[in-house]
């Protein structure tokens, strides 16, 4: 081995297991946002990123479980066996199949495209929507109260509005915590504050001050892979997982987009889809729930100095190492687990954003605040809110396309119309509707010149609606001509209308006579 070989096999090493000292107490938060037992989470955390490491396009990419997948994994299984049972656990299991096989799918066949069309608006409405779900699923937690009955932001409620019922050694657990985490991150990119809030509330708990609610007891021993899965629901999970596999990738998506811009390589979205696959099957045969990539965990593999994918393995290998002496952090008190969460999620809720849209586009701001609010109200079925949202926003960029704009105006006995947008099956109506408007306004009128620059597109039927458009004033009478015609709609065009296209150049039509 070369020297830089070894150098940068020593950076993935350091680099893996800084990230895996972050991953196992973050998997033991994420898994119980997931509805199962929080030693799941170390399940989900060990083989998943070792086995996205023989497959991933980005170098830098951490996978394993993730907040914004576990509320969705909530979500989905909520209403289909008790939270935290057996029966559970199991369609988590079956849930991360589908998950793996879908994205699997969508690599196999090339389709990462889809992790573009997602409109940013349904993103940003439905992202701090989700964050404000996650912040109050852990909000009991890290004040010590008890989870209630209701729904996740009920419960948070009555936990905040009964001060009397908060356990004083976990609010300041939660304090500090949250002290520890967001402020190391000031003092330094790399300062370990979820390993040293989590030591410190394991030593709080073992010398016998803390008296809240633990972890408690964590199998040892590797799992042992299964397949044993309750295929009966497996057609009920189909959807869930569909959306899981989409709106989960578009995390790893953005880090691995922005990383790659940023060393100024590329990426292969079909790779990072097989590879998001496959660690979800790992985590499905070895009894975890779906996973995804982490942004603050491959932040903290590149600042570690990771260089190749093979940190991820280090990672994986690093968790699986820690899975028989679990044991150690049987005492850790929830509310750390539920203040890392906060911690770590805070910075997702944007609203100051989602108001600022609405000074560049109210439609899409509309869009985002319906997702927003969809979001809350279906919670815990968040799935439901993402097609929704989406429904929402194509619903909005149909109608915009449809609204084609149309300038028009008239000199001497010359009407000129103008139309901008998309000329397009969906559109093409307005073109002859507005034509007869014009006409009838202005009787006089001898030419009607029709001007294409700001036309962005014509398909075949927006060029048979402007043909029908120009026959029609013929008949009336009028001298049609087209000016402006783009590049890229000449060769329609001209094909459409079968001879030659009357076409002039725009000085001639707007030259004085």
């Amino acid at each position: 081995m070369t020297p830089s070989a070894r150098r940068g096999a020593a950076a993935d090493l350091i680099a893996g297991i800084s990230v895996a000292l972050v991953l196992i107490p973050q998997s033991l938060a994420y898994a119980e946002i997931a509805g199962v037992p929080a030693y799941i989470g170390l399940f989900a955390a060990a083989l998943p990123p070792l086995a996205a490491a023989f497959l991933a396009s980005s170098p830098y990419l951490q996978t394993g479980p993730v907040a914004m997948t576990s509320l969705l994994t909530f979500g989905a299984l909520a209403g289909m066996a008790p939270v935290g049972s057996d029966a559970y656990i199991g369609l988590a299991a079956l849930l991360a199949l589908i998950v793996g096989i879908v994205r699997i799918a969508l690599g196999w066949m090339k389709a990462g495209v889809v992790s573009y069309l997602m409109s940013q608006p349904v993103l940003l409405g439905f992202t701090t929507a989700a964050t404000v779900l996650i912040a109050a699923s852990q909000l009991p937690k890290a004040l010590g109260v008890a989870d209630g009955s209701g729904s996740l932001l009920g419960n948070a409620w009555r936990a905040l509005i009964e001060p009397s019922a908060w356990h004083v050694p976990a609010v300041t657990l939660t304090a500090l915590t949250v002290a520890v985490v967001v402020g190391g991150k000031r003092l330094h990119p790399l300062f370990p504050g979820v390993l040293v809030a989590v030591i410190a509330g394991i030593v709080w708990s073992t010398l016998g001050t803390y008296d809240g609610s633990v972890v408690g007891a964590i199998p040892a021993g590797i799992p042992t892979p299964s397949f044993d899965f309750p295929w009966g629901s497996a057609v009920d999970l189909i959807v869930p997982g569909i959306i899981i596999a989409l709106v989960g990738f578009a995390e790893p998506s953005a880090i691995a987009r922005t990383y790659a811009t940023q060393d100024r390589t590329s990426w292969n979205p079909n790779r990072e889809f097989v590879s998001q696959g496959v660690a979800n099957l790992a985590s499905a045969i070895s009894g975890g729930f779906p996973v995804g990539g982490s942004f603050s965990r491959s932040s903290i593999n590149k600042q570690a100095g990771g260089r190749t994918r093979w940190s991820g393995a280090v990672t994986g290998v690093t968790v699986l190492a820690f899975l028989p002496f679990a044991f150690v952090v049987e005492p850790l008190p929830e509310a750390v687990l539920g203040a890392i969460v906060i911690a770590g999620v805070y910075r997702l809720v944007r609203i100051a954003t989602m108001v600022r849209l609405a000074r560049y586009s109210r439609l899409q701001a509309a869009v985002a605040w319906s997702t927003f609010a969809l979001t809350l109200l279906l919670a815990p079925r968040i799935d439901q809110a993402v097609i929704i949202g989406i429904l929402i926003g194509v619903a909005v960029h149909l109608w915009r396309e449809l609204s084609v704009d149309i300038r028009s105006w008239s000199a001497e006995d010359k009407v000129h119309l103008q139309p901008r947008g998309v000329l397009y099956f969906g559109s093409a109506p307005v073109l002859g509707d507005r034509l007869n408007q014009e006409l009838a306004t202005h009787p006089e009128a001898t030419t009607l010149v029709v001007e294409l620059q700001r036309l962005g597109r014509i398909d075949y039927t927006g060029a048979l609606a402007l043909k029908q458009a120009a026959d029609d004033a013929t008949a009336a009478g009028l001298q049609v001509v087209v000016a402006g015609v783009p590049a890229h709609s000449r060769r329609t065009l001209t094909r459409v209308w079968e001879t030659e296209l009357p076409e002039v150049a725009l000085d001639e039509v707007r030259r004085p006579e």
